[in-house]
């Protein structure tokens, strides 16, 4: 009898660290910014919206990746903690139905509010995050577009806000969108870069593996200085964001030399990448409340 009451705390554990937690505004807050600032008040797509991209996506995402990457996630020494989960192969179905009950409420609630054009922008949105583990698609496993799909995970839910609120797409907008993408490709690169010798161990393919550890961290350097660029081409105080570019170009300097022998050693550079983010939030914030009086 005590049985399933021991199993159930475990498996909810298993789920919230597949989730990955700390990566949970990394989603929610592009979608709440953007509908926001259209809309100028908080209304019930905001918060539904909010909340799926906050949880049962990340939970989709992530949960998916720890599924079918467990082979070399066995060989990943940072796997089992904050930076990813190691899910045992007794949560693996689990974890995918749990996915699929918790994304499928909050589209059909989304697909309700919405128009066809954010019907499609939210389909792409959920397409990027199973295409990009599942089998027989694992877009992480095809140099650039796994930069690409996981540049889409971040960058669609700030789309799909600004088309289910009918914003106007200006040109200083689409800069934004454009600098966005860059610095997602170019952190899903350079996260690719620590994992290089479990992903050949594992038989995974990834740009970095496939590039080569030093001219990723070259490509992802020029995709941070390029998304700089383009937020320079936005109104004032947005331009400011510019700004933002240069502490993660900073983060890479050490390891634009790195061998993919010594590969592992930009898991420094990534654990400073996550703090950068947080730091970065905060000054977006900042300049989201600059603006908004002049919106």
């Amino acid at each position: 009898m005590s049985a399933p009451a021991t199993r159930t705390p475990g498996t909810l554990r298993m789920l919230l660290l597949s989730s990955r937690p700390l990566s949970w505004v990394n989603t929610a807050y592009p979608f709440a910014a953007a509908y926001l600032l259209t809309t100028g008040g908080i209304d019930a797509a905001w918060v539904i919206g909010t909340l799926y991209f906050l949880i049962p996506y990340n939970l989709a995402m992530y949960g998916i990746n720890d599924v079918f990457d467990y082979e070399s996630d066995l060989r990943n020494p940072r796997k089992g903690g904050v930076e990813g989960a190691l899910l045992d192969r007794r949560f693996h179905r689990i974890t995918l139905w749990a996915a699929v009950a918790a994304n499928v409420p909050f589209l059909a609630v989304l697909a309700f509010l919405g128009s066809p054009l954010s019907w499609l922008v939210l389909a792409v949105s959920v397409f990027a995050v199973i295409a990009y583990s599942a089998p027989g698609l694992r877009f992480k496993e095809r140099p650039f577009l796994d930069s690409i799909t996981s540049s889409t995970h971040f960058v669609s839910p700030a789309v799909y806000a600004l088309v289910l609120a009918g914003a106007q797409f200006t040109p200083g907008l689409w800069a934004v969108l454009g600098a966005f993408f860059l610095w997602g490709m170019a952190s899903q690169a350079f996260g690719a870069v620590q994992d290089i010798i479990p992903d050949r161990e594992g038989g995974l393919s990834s740009i970095a593996t496939v590039l080569g550890g030093k001219t990723v961290v070259r490509l992802a350097f020029a995709a941070y200085a390029a998304a700089g660029a383009l937020m320079l081409l936005t109104p004032w105080p947005a331009l400011l964001g510019a700004l933002l570019a240069v502490p993660y170009l900073l983060n890479l300097v050490p390891f634009l030399g790195i061998t993919d022998e010594r590969s592992e050693e930009a898991n420094t550079g990534w654990k400073r990448f996550l703090k950068l983010n947080f730091l970065t939030g905060f000054l977006v914030t900042m300049l989201l409340i600059w603006y908004w009086p002049s919106r």
